[in-house]
Protein backbone atom coordinates (compact mmCIF):
# COMPACT_ATOMS: atom_id res chain seq x y z
CA UNK A 1 0.00 0.00 0.00
CA UNK A 2 1.25 3.63 0.48
CA UNK A 3 4.33 4.56 2.18
CA UNK A 4 3.76 6.48 5.13
CA UNK A 5 6.67 9.03 7.26
CA UNK A 6 5.75 9.08 10.74
CA UNK A 7 7.73 10.33 13.71
CA UNK A 8 6.85 7.77 16.13
CA UNK A 9 7.88 3.72 16.23
CA UNK A 10 8.05 3.68 12.74
CA UNK A 11 9.03 6.08 9.84
CA UNK A 12 7.81 5.73 6.68
CA UNK A 13 5.68 7.33 3.62
CA UNK A 14 -1.03 3.71 2.35
CA UNK A 15 -6.16 4.03 4.27
CA UNK A 16 -8.87 3.34 6.82
CA UNK A 17 -9.47 0.61 9.14
CA UNK A 18 -11.14 -0.79 5.96
CA UNK A 19 -9.66 -0.26 2.83
CA UNK A 20 -5.89 1.66 2.28
CA UNK A 21 -2.72 1.71 0.51
CA UNK A 22 0.62 1.49 0.67
CA UNK A 23 2.47 4.75 2.69
CA UNK A 24 1.75 7.65 4.36
CA UNK A 25 3.44 11.29 5.84
CA UNK A 26 2.69 12.19 9.36
CA UNK A 27 4.05 12.57 12.36
CA UNK A 28 -0.66 -7.68 20.54
CA UNK A 29 -2.78 -5.58 20.34
CA UNK A 30 -6.26 -4.55 19.63
CA UNK A 31 -7.38 -2.54 16.57
CA UNK A 32 -11.01 -2.91 17.50
CA UNK A 33 -11.46 1.22 19.16
CA UNK A 34 -9.50 4.02 19.12
CA UNK A 35 -9.36 6.16 22.44
CA UNK A 36 -11.64 7.72 24.71
CA UNK A 37 -11.23 11.37 23.03
CA UNK A 38 -11.56 10.17 19.56
CA UNK A 39 -13.41 12.68 17.11
CA UNK A 40 -15.47 10.68 15.24
CA UNK A 41 -14.58 11.96 10.99
CA UNK A 42 -16.38 14.62 9.80
CA UNK A 43 -18.29 15.20 13.18
CA UNK A 44 -17.24 18.70 13.31
CA UNK A 45 -18.56 19.15 9.82
CA UNK A 46 -21.82 19.80 10.13
CA UNK A 47 -22.63 22.44 7.58
CA UNK A 48 -23.94 22.18 3.83
CA UNK A 49 -20.55 22.46 1.36
CA UNK A 50 -19.52 25.99 -0.16
CA UNK A 51 -18.24 27.02 -3.06
CA UNK A 52 -14.92 29.33 -3.54
CA UNK A 53 -11.63 30.44 -1.33
CA UNK A 54 -8.36 28.80 -0.63
CA UNK A 55 -7.45 25.68 1.11
CA UNK A 56 -3.95 25.54 2.46
CA UNK A 57 -1.52 22.91 3.33
CA UNK A 58 1.15 22.97 5.78
CA UNK A 59 4.24 20.67 5.43
CA UNK A 60 7.58 20.02 6.77
CA UNK A 61 8.27 18.08 3.18
CA UNK A 62 10.30 19.76 0.66
CA UNK A 63 7.99 19.10 -2.22
CA UNK A 64 5.29 16.74 -3.05
CA UNK A 65 7.15 12.69 -3.48
CA UNK A 66 5.73 12.55 -6.80
CA UNK A 67 3.45 14.05 -8.71
CA UNK A 68 3.79 11.87 -11.66
CA UNK A 69 0.48 9.20 -11.34
CA UNK A 70 2.73 6.20 -12.16
CA UNK A 71 5.51 7.18 -9.71
CA UNK A 72 2.78 8.29 -6.70
CA UNK A 73 2.41 5.68 -4.34
CA UNK A 74 2.11 7.90 -0.48
CA UNK A 75 -0.74 8.04 0.93
CA UNK A 76 -1.55 12.03 1.52
CA UNK A 77 0.18 12.83 -2.09
CA UNK A 78 -2.37 9.94 -3.83
CA UNK A 79 -5.51 11.36 -1.86
CA UNK A 80 -3.92 14.64 -2.87
CA UNK A 81 -3.48 14.44 -6.33
CA UNK A 82 -6.01 11.74 -7.43
CA UNK A 83 -8.52 14.22 -5.57
CA UNK A 84 -7.35 17.50 -7.37
CA UNK A 85 -5.53 16.29 -10.38
CA UNK A 86 -5.03 12.92 -11.60
CA UNK A 87 -8.26 10.28 -12.02
CA UNK A 88 -8.08 6.70 -12.56
CA UNK A 89 -10.44 4.51 -13.86
CA UNK A 90 -12.08 3.39 -10.43
CA UNK A 91 -11.86 4.94 -7.05
CA UNK A 92 -13.01 4.84 -3.56
CA UNK A 93 -16.16 6.92 -2.67
CA UNK A 94 -15.48 10.42 -1.40
CA UNK A 95 -17.12 10.15 1.96
CA UNK A 96 -16.41 9.72 5.64
CA UNK A 97 -16.67 6.69 7.69
CA UNK A 98 -16.96 3.56 6.33
CA UNK A 99 -18.94 4.91 3.57
CA UNK A 100 -15.66 5.54 2.10
CA UNK A 101 -14.22 2.90 1.73
CA UNK A 102 -17.09 1.88 -1.19
CA UNK A 103 -15.45 0.97 -4.88
CA UNK A 104 -16.96 3.50 -7.22
CA UNK A 105 -16.33 3.87 -11.02
CA UNK A 106 -14.45 7.54 -12.12
CA UNK A 107 -13.45 7.33 -15.53
CA UNK A 108 -14.79 4.31 -16.10
CA UNK A 109 -18.87 3.66 -16.33
CA UNK A 110 -19.10 0.89 -13.35
CA UNK A 111 -16.41 -0.77 -11.16
CA UNK A 112 -15.33 -3.47 -14.22
CA UNK A 113 -16.23 -6.51 -16.14
CA UNK A 114 -14.35 -9.92 -15.20
CA UNK A 115 -14.20 -12.49 -17.78
CA UNK A 116 -12.34 -15.87 -17.58
CA UNK A 117 -13.31 -16.17 -14.27
CA UNK A 118 -11.23 -12.51 -13.54
CA UNK A 119 -8.27 -13.24 -15.64
CA UNK A 120 -9.57 -10.93 -17.92
CA UNK A 121 -10.88 -7.36 -17.24
CA UNK A 122 -12.45 -4.61 -19.45
CA UNK A 123 -13.86 -0.99 -18.33
CA UNK A 124 -16.02 0.59 -20.44
CA UNK A 125 -14.87 4.63 -20.41
CA UNK A 126 -17.67 7.16 -19.59
CA UNK A 127 -16.57 9.35 -22.50
CA UNK A 128 -16.66 13.28 -21.48
CA UNK A 129 -13.57 13.70 -19.80
CA UNK A 130 -11.08 16.09 -20.39
CA UNK A 131 -7.60 17.59 -19.98
CA UNK A 132 -6.38 21.05 -18.83
CA UNK A 133 -6.20 22.03 -22.23
CA UNK A 134 -9.19 20.86 -23.49
CA UNK A 135 -8.18 17.65 -25.20
CA UNK A 136 -10.00 14.33 -25.15
CA UNK A 137 -9.04 12.00 -22.63
CA UNK A 138 -8.23 8.80 -24.33
CA UNK A 139 -8.49 4.77 -24.47
CA UNK A 140 -4.90 5.12 -25.51
CA UNK A 141 -4.26 7.58 -23.03
CA UNK A 142 -4.88 5.36 -20.06
CA UNK A 143 -3.03 2.29 -21.53
CA UNK A 144 -0.22 4.31 -22.13
CA UNK A 145 -0.35 5.24 -18.74
CA UNK A 146 0.32 2.14 -17.99
CA UNK A 147 2.99 1.46 -19.58
CA UNK A 148 5.19 4.04 -17.85
CA UNK A 149 4.76 1.41 -15.10
CA UNK A 150 7.21 -0.91 -17.09
CA UNK A 151 10.71 1.65 -17.21
CA UNK A 152 11.27 0.78 -14.36
CA UNK A 153 14.34 2.79 -15.05
CA UNK A 154 12.96 6.54 -14.85
CA UNK A 155 9.17 5.39 -13.34
CA UNK A 156 10.74 4.93 -9.96
CA UNK A 157 9.09 3.98 -6.73
CA UNK A 158 5.39 3.83 -7.78
CA UNK A 159 3.10 0.60 -7.57
CA UNK A 160 4.08 -2.34 -9.44
CA UNK A 161 0.91 -4.28 -9.75
CA UNK A 162 0.61 -4.31 -13.64
CA UNK A 163 4.33 -5.02 -14.14
CA UNK A 164 2.73 -8.52 -11.77
CA UNK A 165 0.02 -8.88 -12.87
CA UNK A 166 -0.40 -8.22 -16.96
CA UNK A 167 -0.24 -11.34 -19.15
CA UNK A 168 3.66 -10.38 -20.69
CA UNK A 169 5.87 -12.86 -21.02
CA UNK A 170 8.98 -12.59 -18.28
CA UNK A 171 12.90 -13.91 -18.90
CA UNK A 172 14.97 -16.30 -17.48
CA UNK A 173 15.37 -13.70 -13.94
CA UNK A 174 11.38 -12.88 -13.61
CA UNK A 175 12.01 -9.56 -15.20
CA UNK A 176 9.29 -8.33 -17.83
CA UNK A 177 10.08 -8.85 -21.80
CA UNK A 178 8.51 -5.13 -22.48
CA UNK A 179 10.75 -2.68 -21.02
CA UNK A 180 8.27 0.15 -21.38
CA UNK A 181 7.74 2.67 -24.03
CA UNK A 182 10.84 4.52 -23.98
CA UNK A 183 12.96 1.97 -25.15
CA UNK A 184 10.73 -0.80 -26.64
CA UNK A 185 11.07 -2.31 -30.01
CA UNK A 186 8.20 -2.55 -32.10
CA UNK A 187 7.52 -6.44 -31.43
CA UNK A 188 8.41 -5.57 -27.59
CA UNK A 189 4.97 -3.45 -27.61
CA UNK A 190 3.56 -5.64 -29.07
CA UNK A 191 3.34 -7.79 -26.24
CA UNK A 192 2.18 -5.07 -24.15
CA UNK A 193 -0.49 -4.33 -26.76
CA UNK A 194 -1.66 -7.65 -26.38
CA UNK A 195 -1.96 -7.42 -22.88
CA UNK A 196 -3.63 -3.84 -22.56
CA UNK A 197 -6.02 -3.78 -25.79
CA UNK A 198 -8.63 -0.84 -26.62
CA UNK A 199 -11.80 -1.21 -28.43
CA UNK A 200 -11.76 -0.46 -31.79
CA UNK A 201 -14.52 2.44 -31.20
CA UNK A 202 -12.15 3.29 -28.33
CA UNK A 203 -14.53 2.82 -25.74
CA UNK A 204 -13.92 -0.35 -23.86
CA UNK A 205 -10.09 -0.87 -22.59
CA UNK A 206 -9.23 -4.78 -21.27
CA UNK A 207 -6.33 -6.08 -19.34
CA UNK A 208 -5.62 -9.56 -20.16
CA UNK A 209 -3.92 -10.83 -16.73
CA UNK A 210 -1.47 -13.30 -15.96
CA UNK A 211 -3.53 -15.06 -13.29
CA UNK A 212 -6.85 -14.75 -12.01
CA UNK A 213 -7.25 -11.53 -9.54
CA UNK A 214 -10.80 -11.61 -8.37
CA UNK A 215 -10.18 -7.98 -7.23
CA UNK A 216 -8.26 -6.14 -10.03
CA UNK A 217 -10.77 -3.15 -10.10
CA UNK A 218 -9.55 -2.29 -6.80
CA UNK A 219 -5.49 -2.16 -8.42
CA UNK A 220 -7.47 0.69 -10.87
CA UNK A 221 -7.79 2.82 -7.97
CA UNK A 222 -4.28 3.71 -7.80
CA UNK A 223 -3.07 6.11 -10.10
CA UNK A 224 -0.61 4.22 -11.39
CA UNK A 225 -3.92 3.87 -13.83
CA UNK A 226 -4.21 6.95 -15.05
CA UNK A 227 -4.42 8.66 -17.98
CA UNK A 228 -1.05 10.04 -19.42
CA UNK A 229 -1.08 11.65 -22.90
CA UNK A 230 1.76 10.25 -25.08
CA UNK A 231 2.63 12.94 -26.49
CA UNK A 232 3.01 15.52 -23.69
CA UNK A 233 4.96 13.33 -21.32
CA UNK A 234 8.50 14.14 -21.01
CA UNK A 235 9.92 11.16 -18.62
CA UNK A 236 11.20 11.82 -15.80
CA UNK A 237 10.58 15.57 -16.31
CA UNK A 238 6.67 14.96 -16.02
CA UNK A 239 7.22 14.43 -12.14
CA UNK A 240 6.98 18.23 -12.10
CA UNK A 241 4.64 19.32 -14.75
CA UNK A 242 1.73 16.21 -15.05
CA UNK A 243 -0.75 16.81 -17.04
CA UNK A 244 -4.00 17.43 -15.37
CA UNK A 245 -7.42 15.62 -15.83
CA UNK A 246 -9.11 16.80 -13.11
CA UNK A 247 -10.84 19.89 -11.57
CA UNK A 248 -7.55 21.69 -10.74
CA UNK A 249 -4.10 22.38 -12.64
CA UNK A 250 -0.42 23.13 -11.72
CA UNK A 251 -0.26 27.24 -11.48
CA UNK A 252 2.89 27.29 -10.11
CA UNK A 253 5.02 24.78 -8.57
CA UNK A 254 8.45 25.70 -6.48
CA UNK A 255 9.77 22.33 -4.24
CA UNK A 256 10.96 23.62 -1.02
CA UNK A 257 8.43 26.77 -1.10
CA UNK A 258 5.20 25.88 -2.41
CA UNK A 259 2.53 24.14 -4.94
CA UNK A 260 -0.40 26.36 -6.20
CA UNK A 261 -2.74 24.68 -7.51
CA UNK A 262 -5.80 26.73 -9.59
CA UNK A 263 -9.49 25.86 -11.01
CA UNK A 264 -9.14 23.42 -14.63
CA UNK A 265 -11.96 24.93 -16.58
CA UNK A 266 -11.74 22.46 -19.04
CA UNK A 267 -12.89 19.61 -16.17
CA UNK A 268 -16.24 18.99 -16.63
CA UNK A 269 -18.30 17.64 -13.51
CA UNK A 270 -20.67 16.22 -16.21
CA UNK A 271 -17.58 13.88 -17.00
CA UNK A 272 -16.91 13.57 -13.29
CA UNK A 273 -19.01 11.28 -10.57
CA UNK A 274 -16.62 11.67 -8.02
CA UNK A 275 -15.05 14.90 -7.00
CA UNK A 276 -16.93 18.20 -6.54
CA UNK A 277 -13.92 21.06 -6.59
CA UNK A 278 -15.66 23.16 -3.95
CA UNK A 279 -12.57 25.56 -3.84
CA UNK A 280 -10.91 27.85 -6.09
CA UNK A 281 -7.42 27.24 -5.25
CA UNK A 282 -5.05 25.30 -3.24
CA UNK A 283 -1.48 26.54 -1.58
CA UNK A 284 0.65 23.52 -0.66
CA UNK A 285 3.53 25.32 1.65
CA UNK A 286 6.58 23.10 1.93
CA UNK A 287 9.93 23.27 4.17
CA UNK A 288 7.90 24.44 7.50
CA UNK A 289 9.04 23.39 10.67
CA UNK A 290 6.25 21.01 12.34
CA UNK A 291 6.33 23.02 15.57
CA UNK A 292 5.16 25.88 13.35
CA UNK A 293 2.91 24.32 11.52
CA UNK A 294 1.33 22.96 14.70
CA UNK A 295 1.40 26.55 16.26
CA UNK A 296 -0.52 27.94 13.70
CA UNK A 297 -2.71 25.43 13.37
CA UNK A 298 -3.68 25.84 17.25
CA UNK A 299 -3.60 29.57 16.93
CA UNK A 300 -5.78 29.53 14.13
CA UNK A 301 -5.17 32.80 12.59
CA UNK A 302 -5.70 34.38 9.14
CA UNK A 303 -5.02 32.14 6.37
CA UNK A 304 -4.57 29.43 8.91
CA UNK A 305 -8.21 29.05 9.75
CA UNK A 306 -8.18 27.23 6.31
CA UNK A 307 -5.31 25.65 7.11
CA UNK A 308 -4.90 21.55 7.42
CA UNK A 309 -1.17 19.41 7.80
CA UNK A 310 -0.25 17.15 5.52
CA UNK A 311 1.27 15.33 8.54
CA UNK A 312 -0.22 15.04 12.31
CA UNK A 313 0.39 16.77 15.61
CA UNK A 314 3.92 16.64 17.36
CA UNK A 315 3.89 14.71 20.48
CA UNK A 316 4.90 17.30 22.74
CA UNK A 317 1.10 18.97 21.81
CA UNK A 318 -0.61 16.07 22.19
CA UNK A 319 -2.05 16.81 25.88
CA UNK A 320 -2.30 20.73 24.68
CA UNK A 321 -5.37 19.65 21.60
CA UNK A 322 -6.80 16.74 23.61
CA UNK A 323 -7.19 17.75 27.32
CA UNK A 324 -8.47 21.52 25.99
CA UNK A 325 -11.92 22.09 24.83
CA UNK A 326 -11.64 25.03 22.50
CA UNK A 327 -10.20 22.49 20.42
CA UNK A 328 -12.75 20.00 20.18
CA UNK A 329 -14.49 21.00 16.83
CA UNK A 330 -11.40 20.63 14.97
CA UNK A 331 -9.38 17.87 16.36
CA UNK A 332 -9.10 14.20 15.65
CA UNK A 333 -7.37 10.77 17.31
CA UNK A 334 -7.92 7.36 15.57
CA UNK A 335 -6.35 4.33 14.17
CA UNK A 336 -5.18 4.73 10.69
CA UNK A 337 -4.65 1.84 8.44
CA UNK A 338 -0.73 1.88 8.95
CA UNK A 339 1.65 -0.52 10.73
CA UNK A 340 5.47 0.77 11.55
CA UNK A 341 8.34 -1.26 10.64
CA UNK A 342 12.18 -1.96 11.14
CA UNK A 343 13.69 -3.52 7.95
CA UNK A 344 16.78 -5.05 8.12
CA UNK A 345 19.15 -5.22 5.01
CA UNK A 346 19.32 -9.04 5.24
CA UNK A 347 22.37 -8.74 2.50
CA UNK A 348 24.21 -7.05 5.26
CA UNK A 349 22.19 -8.23 8.51
CA UNK A 350 21.90 -11.89 7.28
CA UNK A 351 22.02 -13.37 10.73
CA UNK A 352 18.59 -13.81 12.57
CA UNK A 353 20.36 -13.90 16.36
CA UNK A 354 21.78 -10.11 15.53
CA UNK A 355 18.61 -9.66 14.30
CA UNK A 356 16.56 -11.04 17.52
CA UNK A 357 18.83 -9.31 19.90
CA UNK A 358 17.98 -5.80 18.44
CA UNK A 359 14.28 -6.64 18.38
CA UNK A 360 15.05 -8.17 22.01
CA UNK A 361 16.85 -5.41 23.49
CA UNK A 362 14.88 -2.10 21.80
CA UNK A 363 13.07 0.16 23.97
CA UNK A 364 10.15 0.16 22.41
CA UNK A 365 7.97 1.92 25.05
CA UNK A 366 10.59 4.03 25.32
CA UNK A 367 9.86 5.14 21.75
CA UNK A 368 6.22 5.22 22.20
CA UNK A 369 6.65 7.67 24.69
CA UNK A 370 8.71 9.76 22.48
CA UNK A 371 5.89 9.49 19.78
CA UNK A 372 2.79 10.35 22.14
CA UNK A 373 2.65 7.48 24.59
CA UNK A 374 -0.90 5.51 23.75
CA UNK A 375 -1.83 7.87 21.37
CA UNK A 376 0.87 6.88 19.33
CA UNK A 377 -0.84 3.12 18.69
CA UNK A 378 -0.24 -0.64 20.05
CA UNK A 379 2.77 -2.50 19.93
CA UNK A 380 2.09 -4.90 16.32
CA UNK A 381 2.74 -8.37 17.03
CA UNK A 382 2.98 -8.69 12.92
CA UNK A 383 2.04 -7.28 9.60
CA UNK A 384 -1.15 -7.58 9.57
CA UNK A 385 -3.14 -5.23 11.49
CA UNK A 386 -6.61 -6.87 13.17
CA UNK A 387 -8.57 -4.51 10.79
CA UNK A 388 -7.76 -7.47 8.22
CA UNK A 389 -9.94 -9.85 9.83
CA UNK A 390 -10.10 -12.41 7.21
CA UNK A 391 -6.11 -12.60 7.68
CA UNK A 392 -5.37 -11.64 11.23
CA UNK A 393 -4.46 -13.88 13.94
CA UNK A 394 -2.25 -13.22 17.02
CA UNK A 395 1.17 -14.09 16.63
CA UNK A 396 3.48 -16.14 18.59
CA UNK A 397 6.27 -13.31 19.38
CA UNK A 398 10.10 -14.20 19.84
CA UNK A 399 10.70 -16.21 23.45
CA UNK A 400 12.16 -12.99 25.83
CA UNK A 401 10.04 -9.94 23.56
CA UNK A 402 8.14 -8.15 26.74
CA UNK A 403 5.20 -7.48 26.08
CA UNK A 404 5.05 -4.08 27.77
CA UNK A 405 7.79 -3.03 25.39
CA UNK A 406 10.35 -2.73 27.89
CA UNK A 407 13.76 -4.21 26.80
CA UNK A 408 14.58 -7.50 28.08
CA UNK A 409 18.87 -6.93 27.75
CA UNK A 410 19.80 -9.86 29.45
CA UNK A 411 17.89 -12.50 26.33
CA UNK A 412 19.22 -9.73 24.00
CA UNK A 413 22.41 -10.54 25.30
CA UNK A 414 21.87 -14.41 25.06
CA UNK A 415 20.80 -13.43 21.58
CA UNK A 416 24.16 -11.92 20.51
CA UNK A 417 25.99 -14.49 22.28
CA UNK A 418 24.55 -17.19 19.67
CA UNK A 419 25.32 -14.89 17.04
CA UNK A 420 29.07 -14.70 18.02
CA UNK A 421 29.63 -18.63 16.87
CA UNK A 422 26.92 -19.02 14.52
CA UNK A 423 27.52 -15.80 12.61
CA UNK A 424 30.99 -13.95 13.67
CA UNK A 425 31.34 -11.96 10.62
CA UNK A 426 27.80 -10.16 11.03
CA UNK A 427 28.01 -10.30 15.18
CA UNK A 428 31.77 -8.57 14.46
CA UNK A 429 29.80 -5.86 12.14
CA UNK A 430 27.20 -5.23 14.80
CA UNK A 431 29.53 -4.57 17.25
CA UNK A 432 32.22 -2.78 15.99
CA UNK A 433 31.67 -0.61 13.03
CA UNK A 434 27.90 -0.89 13.61
CA UNK A 435 24.74 -0.74 11.81
CA UNK A 436 24.25 1.94 9.50
CA UNK A 437 20.57 3.18 10.13
CA UNK A 438 18.73 5.48 7.77
CA UNK A 439 16.04 7.67 8.96
CA UNK A 440 13.89 11.07 8.22
CA UNK A 441 15.68 13.87 8.80
CA UNK A 442 12.70 14.82 11.57
CA UNK A 443 12.88 16.58 15.07
CA UNK A 444 10.77 13.41 16.10
CA UNK A 445 13.20 11.07 14.71
CA UNK A 446 16.35 13.09 16.19
CA UNK A 447 15.14 12.00 19.49
CA UNK A 448 13.93 8.13 18.31
CA UNK A 449 17.46 7.72 17.03
CA UNK A 450 18.71 8.68 20.63
CA UNK A 451 16.73 5.79 22.01
CA UNK A 452 17.55 3.59 19.36
CA UNK A 453 21.57 3.84 19.87
CA UNK A 454 21.18 4.11 23.67
CA UNK A 455 19.10 0.83 23.31
CA UNK A 456 21.59 -1.07 22.12
CA UNK A 457 24.02 0.60 23.55
CA UNK A 458 23.21 -1.56 26.82
CA UNK A 459 23.24 -4.89 24.58
CA UNK A 460 26.44 -4.42 22.48
CA UNK A 461 25.38 -3.25 19.32
CA UNK A 462 26.34 -0.42 17.69
CA UNK A 463 24.03 1.96 15.84
CA UNK A 464 25.33 4.54 13.02
CA UNK A 465 22.60 7.34 12.03
CA UNK A 466 22.30 8.54 8.88
CA UNK A 467 19.32 11.34 8.18
CA UNK A 468 17.41 11.93 4.98
CA UNK A 469 15.82 15.28 4.28
CA UNK A 470 12.04 13.37 4.36
CA UNK A 471 10.44 14.14 1.44
CA UNK A 472 13.47 12.06 -0.37
CA UNK A 473 13.72 9.45 2.64
CA UNK A 474 11.61 6.40 0.46
CA UNK A 475 13.02 7.44 -2.96
CA UNK A 476 16.99 6.85 -0.75
CA UNK A 477 15.73 3.53 0.65
CA UNK A 478 14.10 2.02 -2.36
CA UNK A 479 17.07 2.96 -4.08
CA UNK A 480 18.97 -0.81 -4.70
CA UNK A 481 22.38 1.27 -4.10
CA UNK A 482 21.63 2.93 -1.03
CA UNK A 483 24.14 1.26 1.30
CA UNK A 484 21.49 0.67 4.57
CA UNK A 485 21.87 -1.50 7.22
CA UNK A 486 18.29 -0.53 8.86
CA UNK A 487 15.49 1.35 7.47
CA UNK A 488 12.33 2.21 8.65
CA UNK A 489 8.95 2.26 7.57
CA UNK A 490 5.32 1.93 7.54
CA UNK A 491 2.85 0.24 4.95
CA UNK A 492 -1.07 -0.28 4.72
CA UNK A 493 -3.07 -2.45 2.83
CA UNK A 494 -4.26 -1.01 -0.80
CA UNK A 495 -7.67 -2.81 -0.74
CA UNK A 496 -9.00 -5.17 2.02
CA UNK A 497 -6.32 -7.99 1.80
CA UNK A 498 -3.43 -8.92 3.07
CA UNK A 499 -2.40 -9.49 -0.54
CA UNK A 500 -1.42 -5.86 -0.36
CA UNK A 501 0.92 -6.16 2.37
CA UNK A 502 2.74 -9.47 2.55
CA UNK A 503 3.78 -9.49 -1.00
CA UNK A 504 4.08 -6.07 -1.42
CA UNK A 505 6.53 -5.85 1.75
CA UNK A 506 8.80 -9.02 0.99
CA UNK A 507 9.19 -10.73 -2.25
CA UNK A 508 11.43 -9.02 -4.43
CA UNK A 509 9.07 -8.25 -6.63
CA UNK A 510 7.18 -6.20 -4.35
CA UNK A 511 6.59 -2.26 -4.29
CA UNK A 512 8.18 -1.87 -0.96
CA UNK A 513 10.75 -4.49 -0.28
CA UNK A 514 13.38 -2.82 2.08
CA UNK A 515 14.98 -6.40 2.91
CA UNK A 516 16.79 -7.21 0.11
CA UNK A 517 15.94 -10.83 1.29
CA UNK A 518 16.07 -12.67 -1.59
CA UNK A 519 19.26 -14.49 -1.11
CA UNK A 520 18.65 -15.40 2.41
CA UNK A 521 18.02 -19.43 2.55
CA UNK A 522 14.07 -19.19 3.82
CA UNK A 523 13.26 -17.30 1.01
CA UNK A 524 12.62 -19.57 -1.59
CA UNK A 525 9.78 -21.12 0.68
CA UNK A 526 8.78 -18.06 1.64
CA UNK A 527 7.97 -16.88 -1.98
CA UNK A 528 6.59 -20.20 -2.76
CA UNK A 529 3.95 -20.39 -0.32
CA UNK A 530 3.42 -16.70 -0.83
CA UNK A 531 2.39 -17.15 -4.71
CA UNK A 532 0.07 -19.94 -3.64
CA UNK A 533 -1.87 -17.58 -1.29
CA UNK A 534 -2.08 -14.98 -3.98
CA UNK A 535 -3.58 -17.86 -6.39
CA UNK A 536 -5.86 -19.17 -3.76
CA UNK A 537 -9.56 -18.04 -5.05
CA UNK A 538 -11.34 -19.34 -1.77
CA UNK A 539 -10.89 -16.40 0.14
CA UNK A 540 -11.25 -18.56 3.96
CA UNK A 541 -8.36 -20.72 2.49
CA UNK A 542 -6.43 -17.76 1.30
CA UNK A 543 -6.52 -16.00 4.87
CA UNK A 544 -5.56 -18.93 6.63
CA UNK A 545 -2.35 -18.63 4.47
CA UNK A 546 -1.70 -15.21 5.00
CA UNK A 547 -2.40 -15.79 8.92
CA UNK A 548 0.59 -18.68 8.54
CA UNK A 549 2.83 -16.33 6.37
CA UNK A 550 2.48 -13.43 9.06
CA UNK A 551 3.77 -15.82 11.73
CA UNK A 552 6.74 -17.01 9.54
CA UNK A 553 7.77 -13.29 8.89
CA UNK A 554 7.67 -12.85 12.41
CA UNK A 555 9.54 -15.98 13.41
CA UNK A 556 12.42 -14.82 10.48
CA UNK A 557 12.74 -11.21 11.33
CA UNK A 558 13.49 -9.72 8.33
CA UNK A 559 11.65 -6.69 9.97
CA UNK A 560 10.84 -5.68 13.48
CA UNK A 561 7.28 -5.64 13.41
CA UNK A 562 6.44 -2.10 15.36
CA UNK A 563 2.98 -0.27 16.20
CA UNK A 564 -0.20 -0.80 14.57
CA UNK A 565 -0.18 2.97 14.53
CA UNK A 566 -3.15 6.10 15.40
CA UNK A 567 -3.20 9.47 14.40
CA UNK A 568 -3.71 12.64 15.49
CA UNK A 569 -5.25 15.74 13.86
CA UNK A 570 -6.12 19.61 13.94
CA UNK A 571 -7.02 21.65 11.18
CA UNK A 572 -8.17 25.53 11.03
CA UNK A 573 -12.01 26.29 11.89
CA UNK A 574 -12.69 27.52 9.06
CA UNK A 575 -11.80 24.26 7.08
CA UNK A 576 -14.79 21.85 6.33
CA UNK A 577 -15.45 18.11 5.35
CA UNK A 578 -11.86 17.61 7.47
CA UNK A 579 -12.39 13.67 7.63
CA UNK A 580 -9.74 11.02 7.06
CA UNK A 581 -10.44 9.57 3.95
CA UNK A 582 -11.04 5.16 4.39
CA UNK A 583 -9.07 5.05 1.18
CA UNK A 584 -5.61 7.09 2.62
CA UNK A 585 -5.99 7.78 5.92
CA UNK A 586 -5.50 11.31 5.11
CA UNK A 587 -7.71 13.91 4.91
CA UNK A 588 -9.56 14.05 1.22
CA UNK A 589 -7.98 17.24 -0.10
CA UNK A 590 -10.46 18.06 -2.99
CA UNK A 591 -13.60 17.42 -1.02
CA UNK A 592 -12.23 20.04 1.60
CA UNK A 593 -14.33 23.22 1.67
CA UNK A 594 -13.95 26.73 2.83
CA UNK A 595 -17.22 27.49 5.74
CA UNK A 596 -18.80 30.72 5.29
Amino acid sequence: MKHRIIGVLGVALAASLVASACGSSSSSSSDTAASNDTVAAGAADTGTPTTGGTIHILSQLEQITHLDPQRNYTGSDLAFVGSTMQRALTSYAYASGTEGSKLVADLATDTGTPTEGGKVWSFTLRGGATYEDGSEVTCADIAYGVSRVFATDIIVDGPTYAITYLDIPKDADGNSNYPGPYKATADQQALFDKAVACSSDGKTITFNLNRVVADFNYTTTLLAFSPVPKAKDTGEKYDNAPVSSGPYKIKSYEPGKSLVLVRNDKWSKASDPVRHAYVDSYVYEFALDPAVIDERLMADAGDDQYAVSDAGLQPENLQTVFNDDKFKDRRQDSYDPYISFTAFNAKTVSCVEVRRAVYLGLDREALRTAGGGPYTGDFADGFIKPALADDYAPNKMPDGLNKDGTPNIEAAKAALDEAKTKCPDVYAKATGDGLKFFHPDTPTWQKNISIWIESMKAVGIVIKPTAVEPSKYYPTVQNDKTDYDIARGAWGPDWPNASTMIPELFLTSGGFNLTRNGDDPAYKQFETDTKAALNELDRTAQGTKWKALNQFLVNQLWSLPGTFLKAQDIWGSKVGNAYKWASSGSYLFGELYVKQ
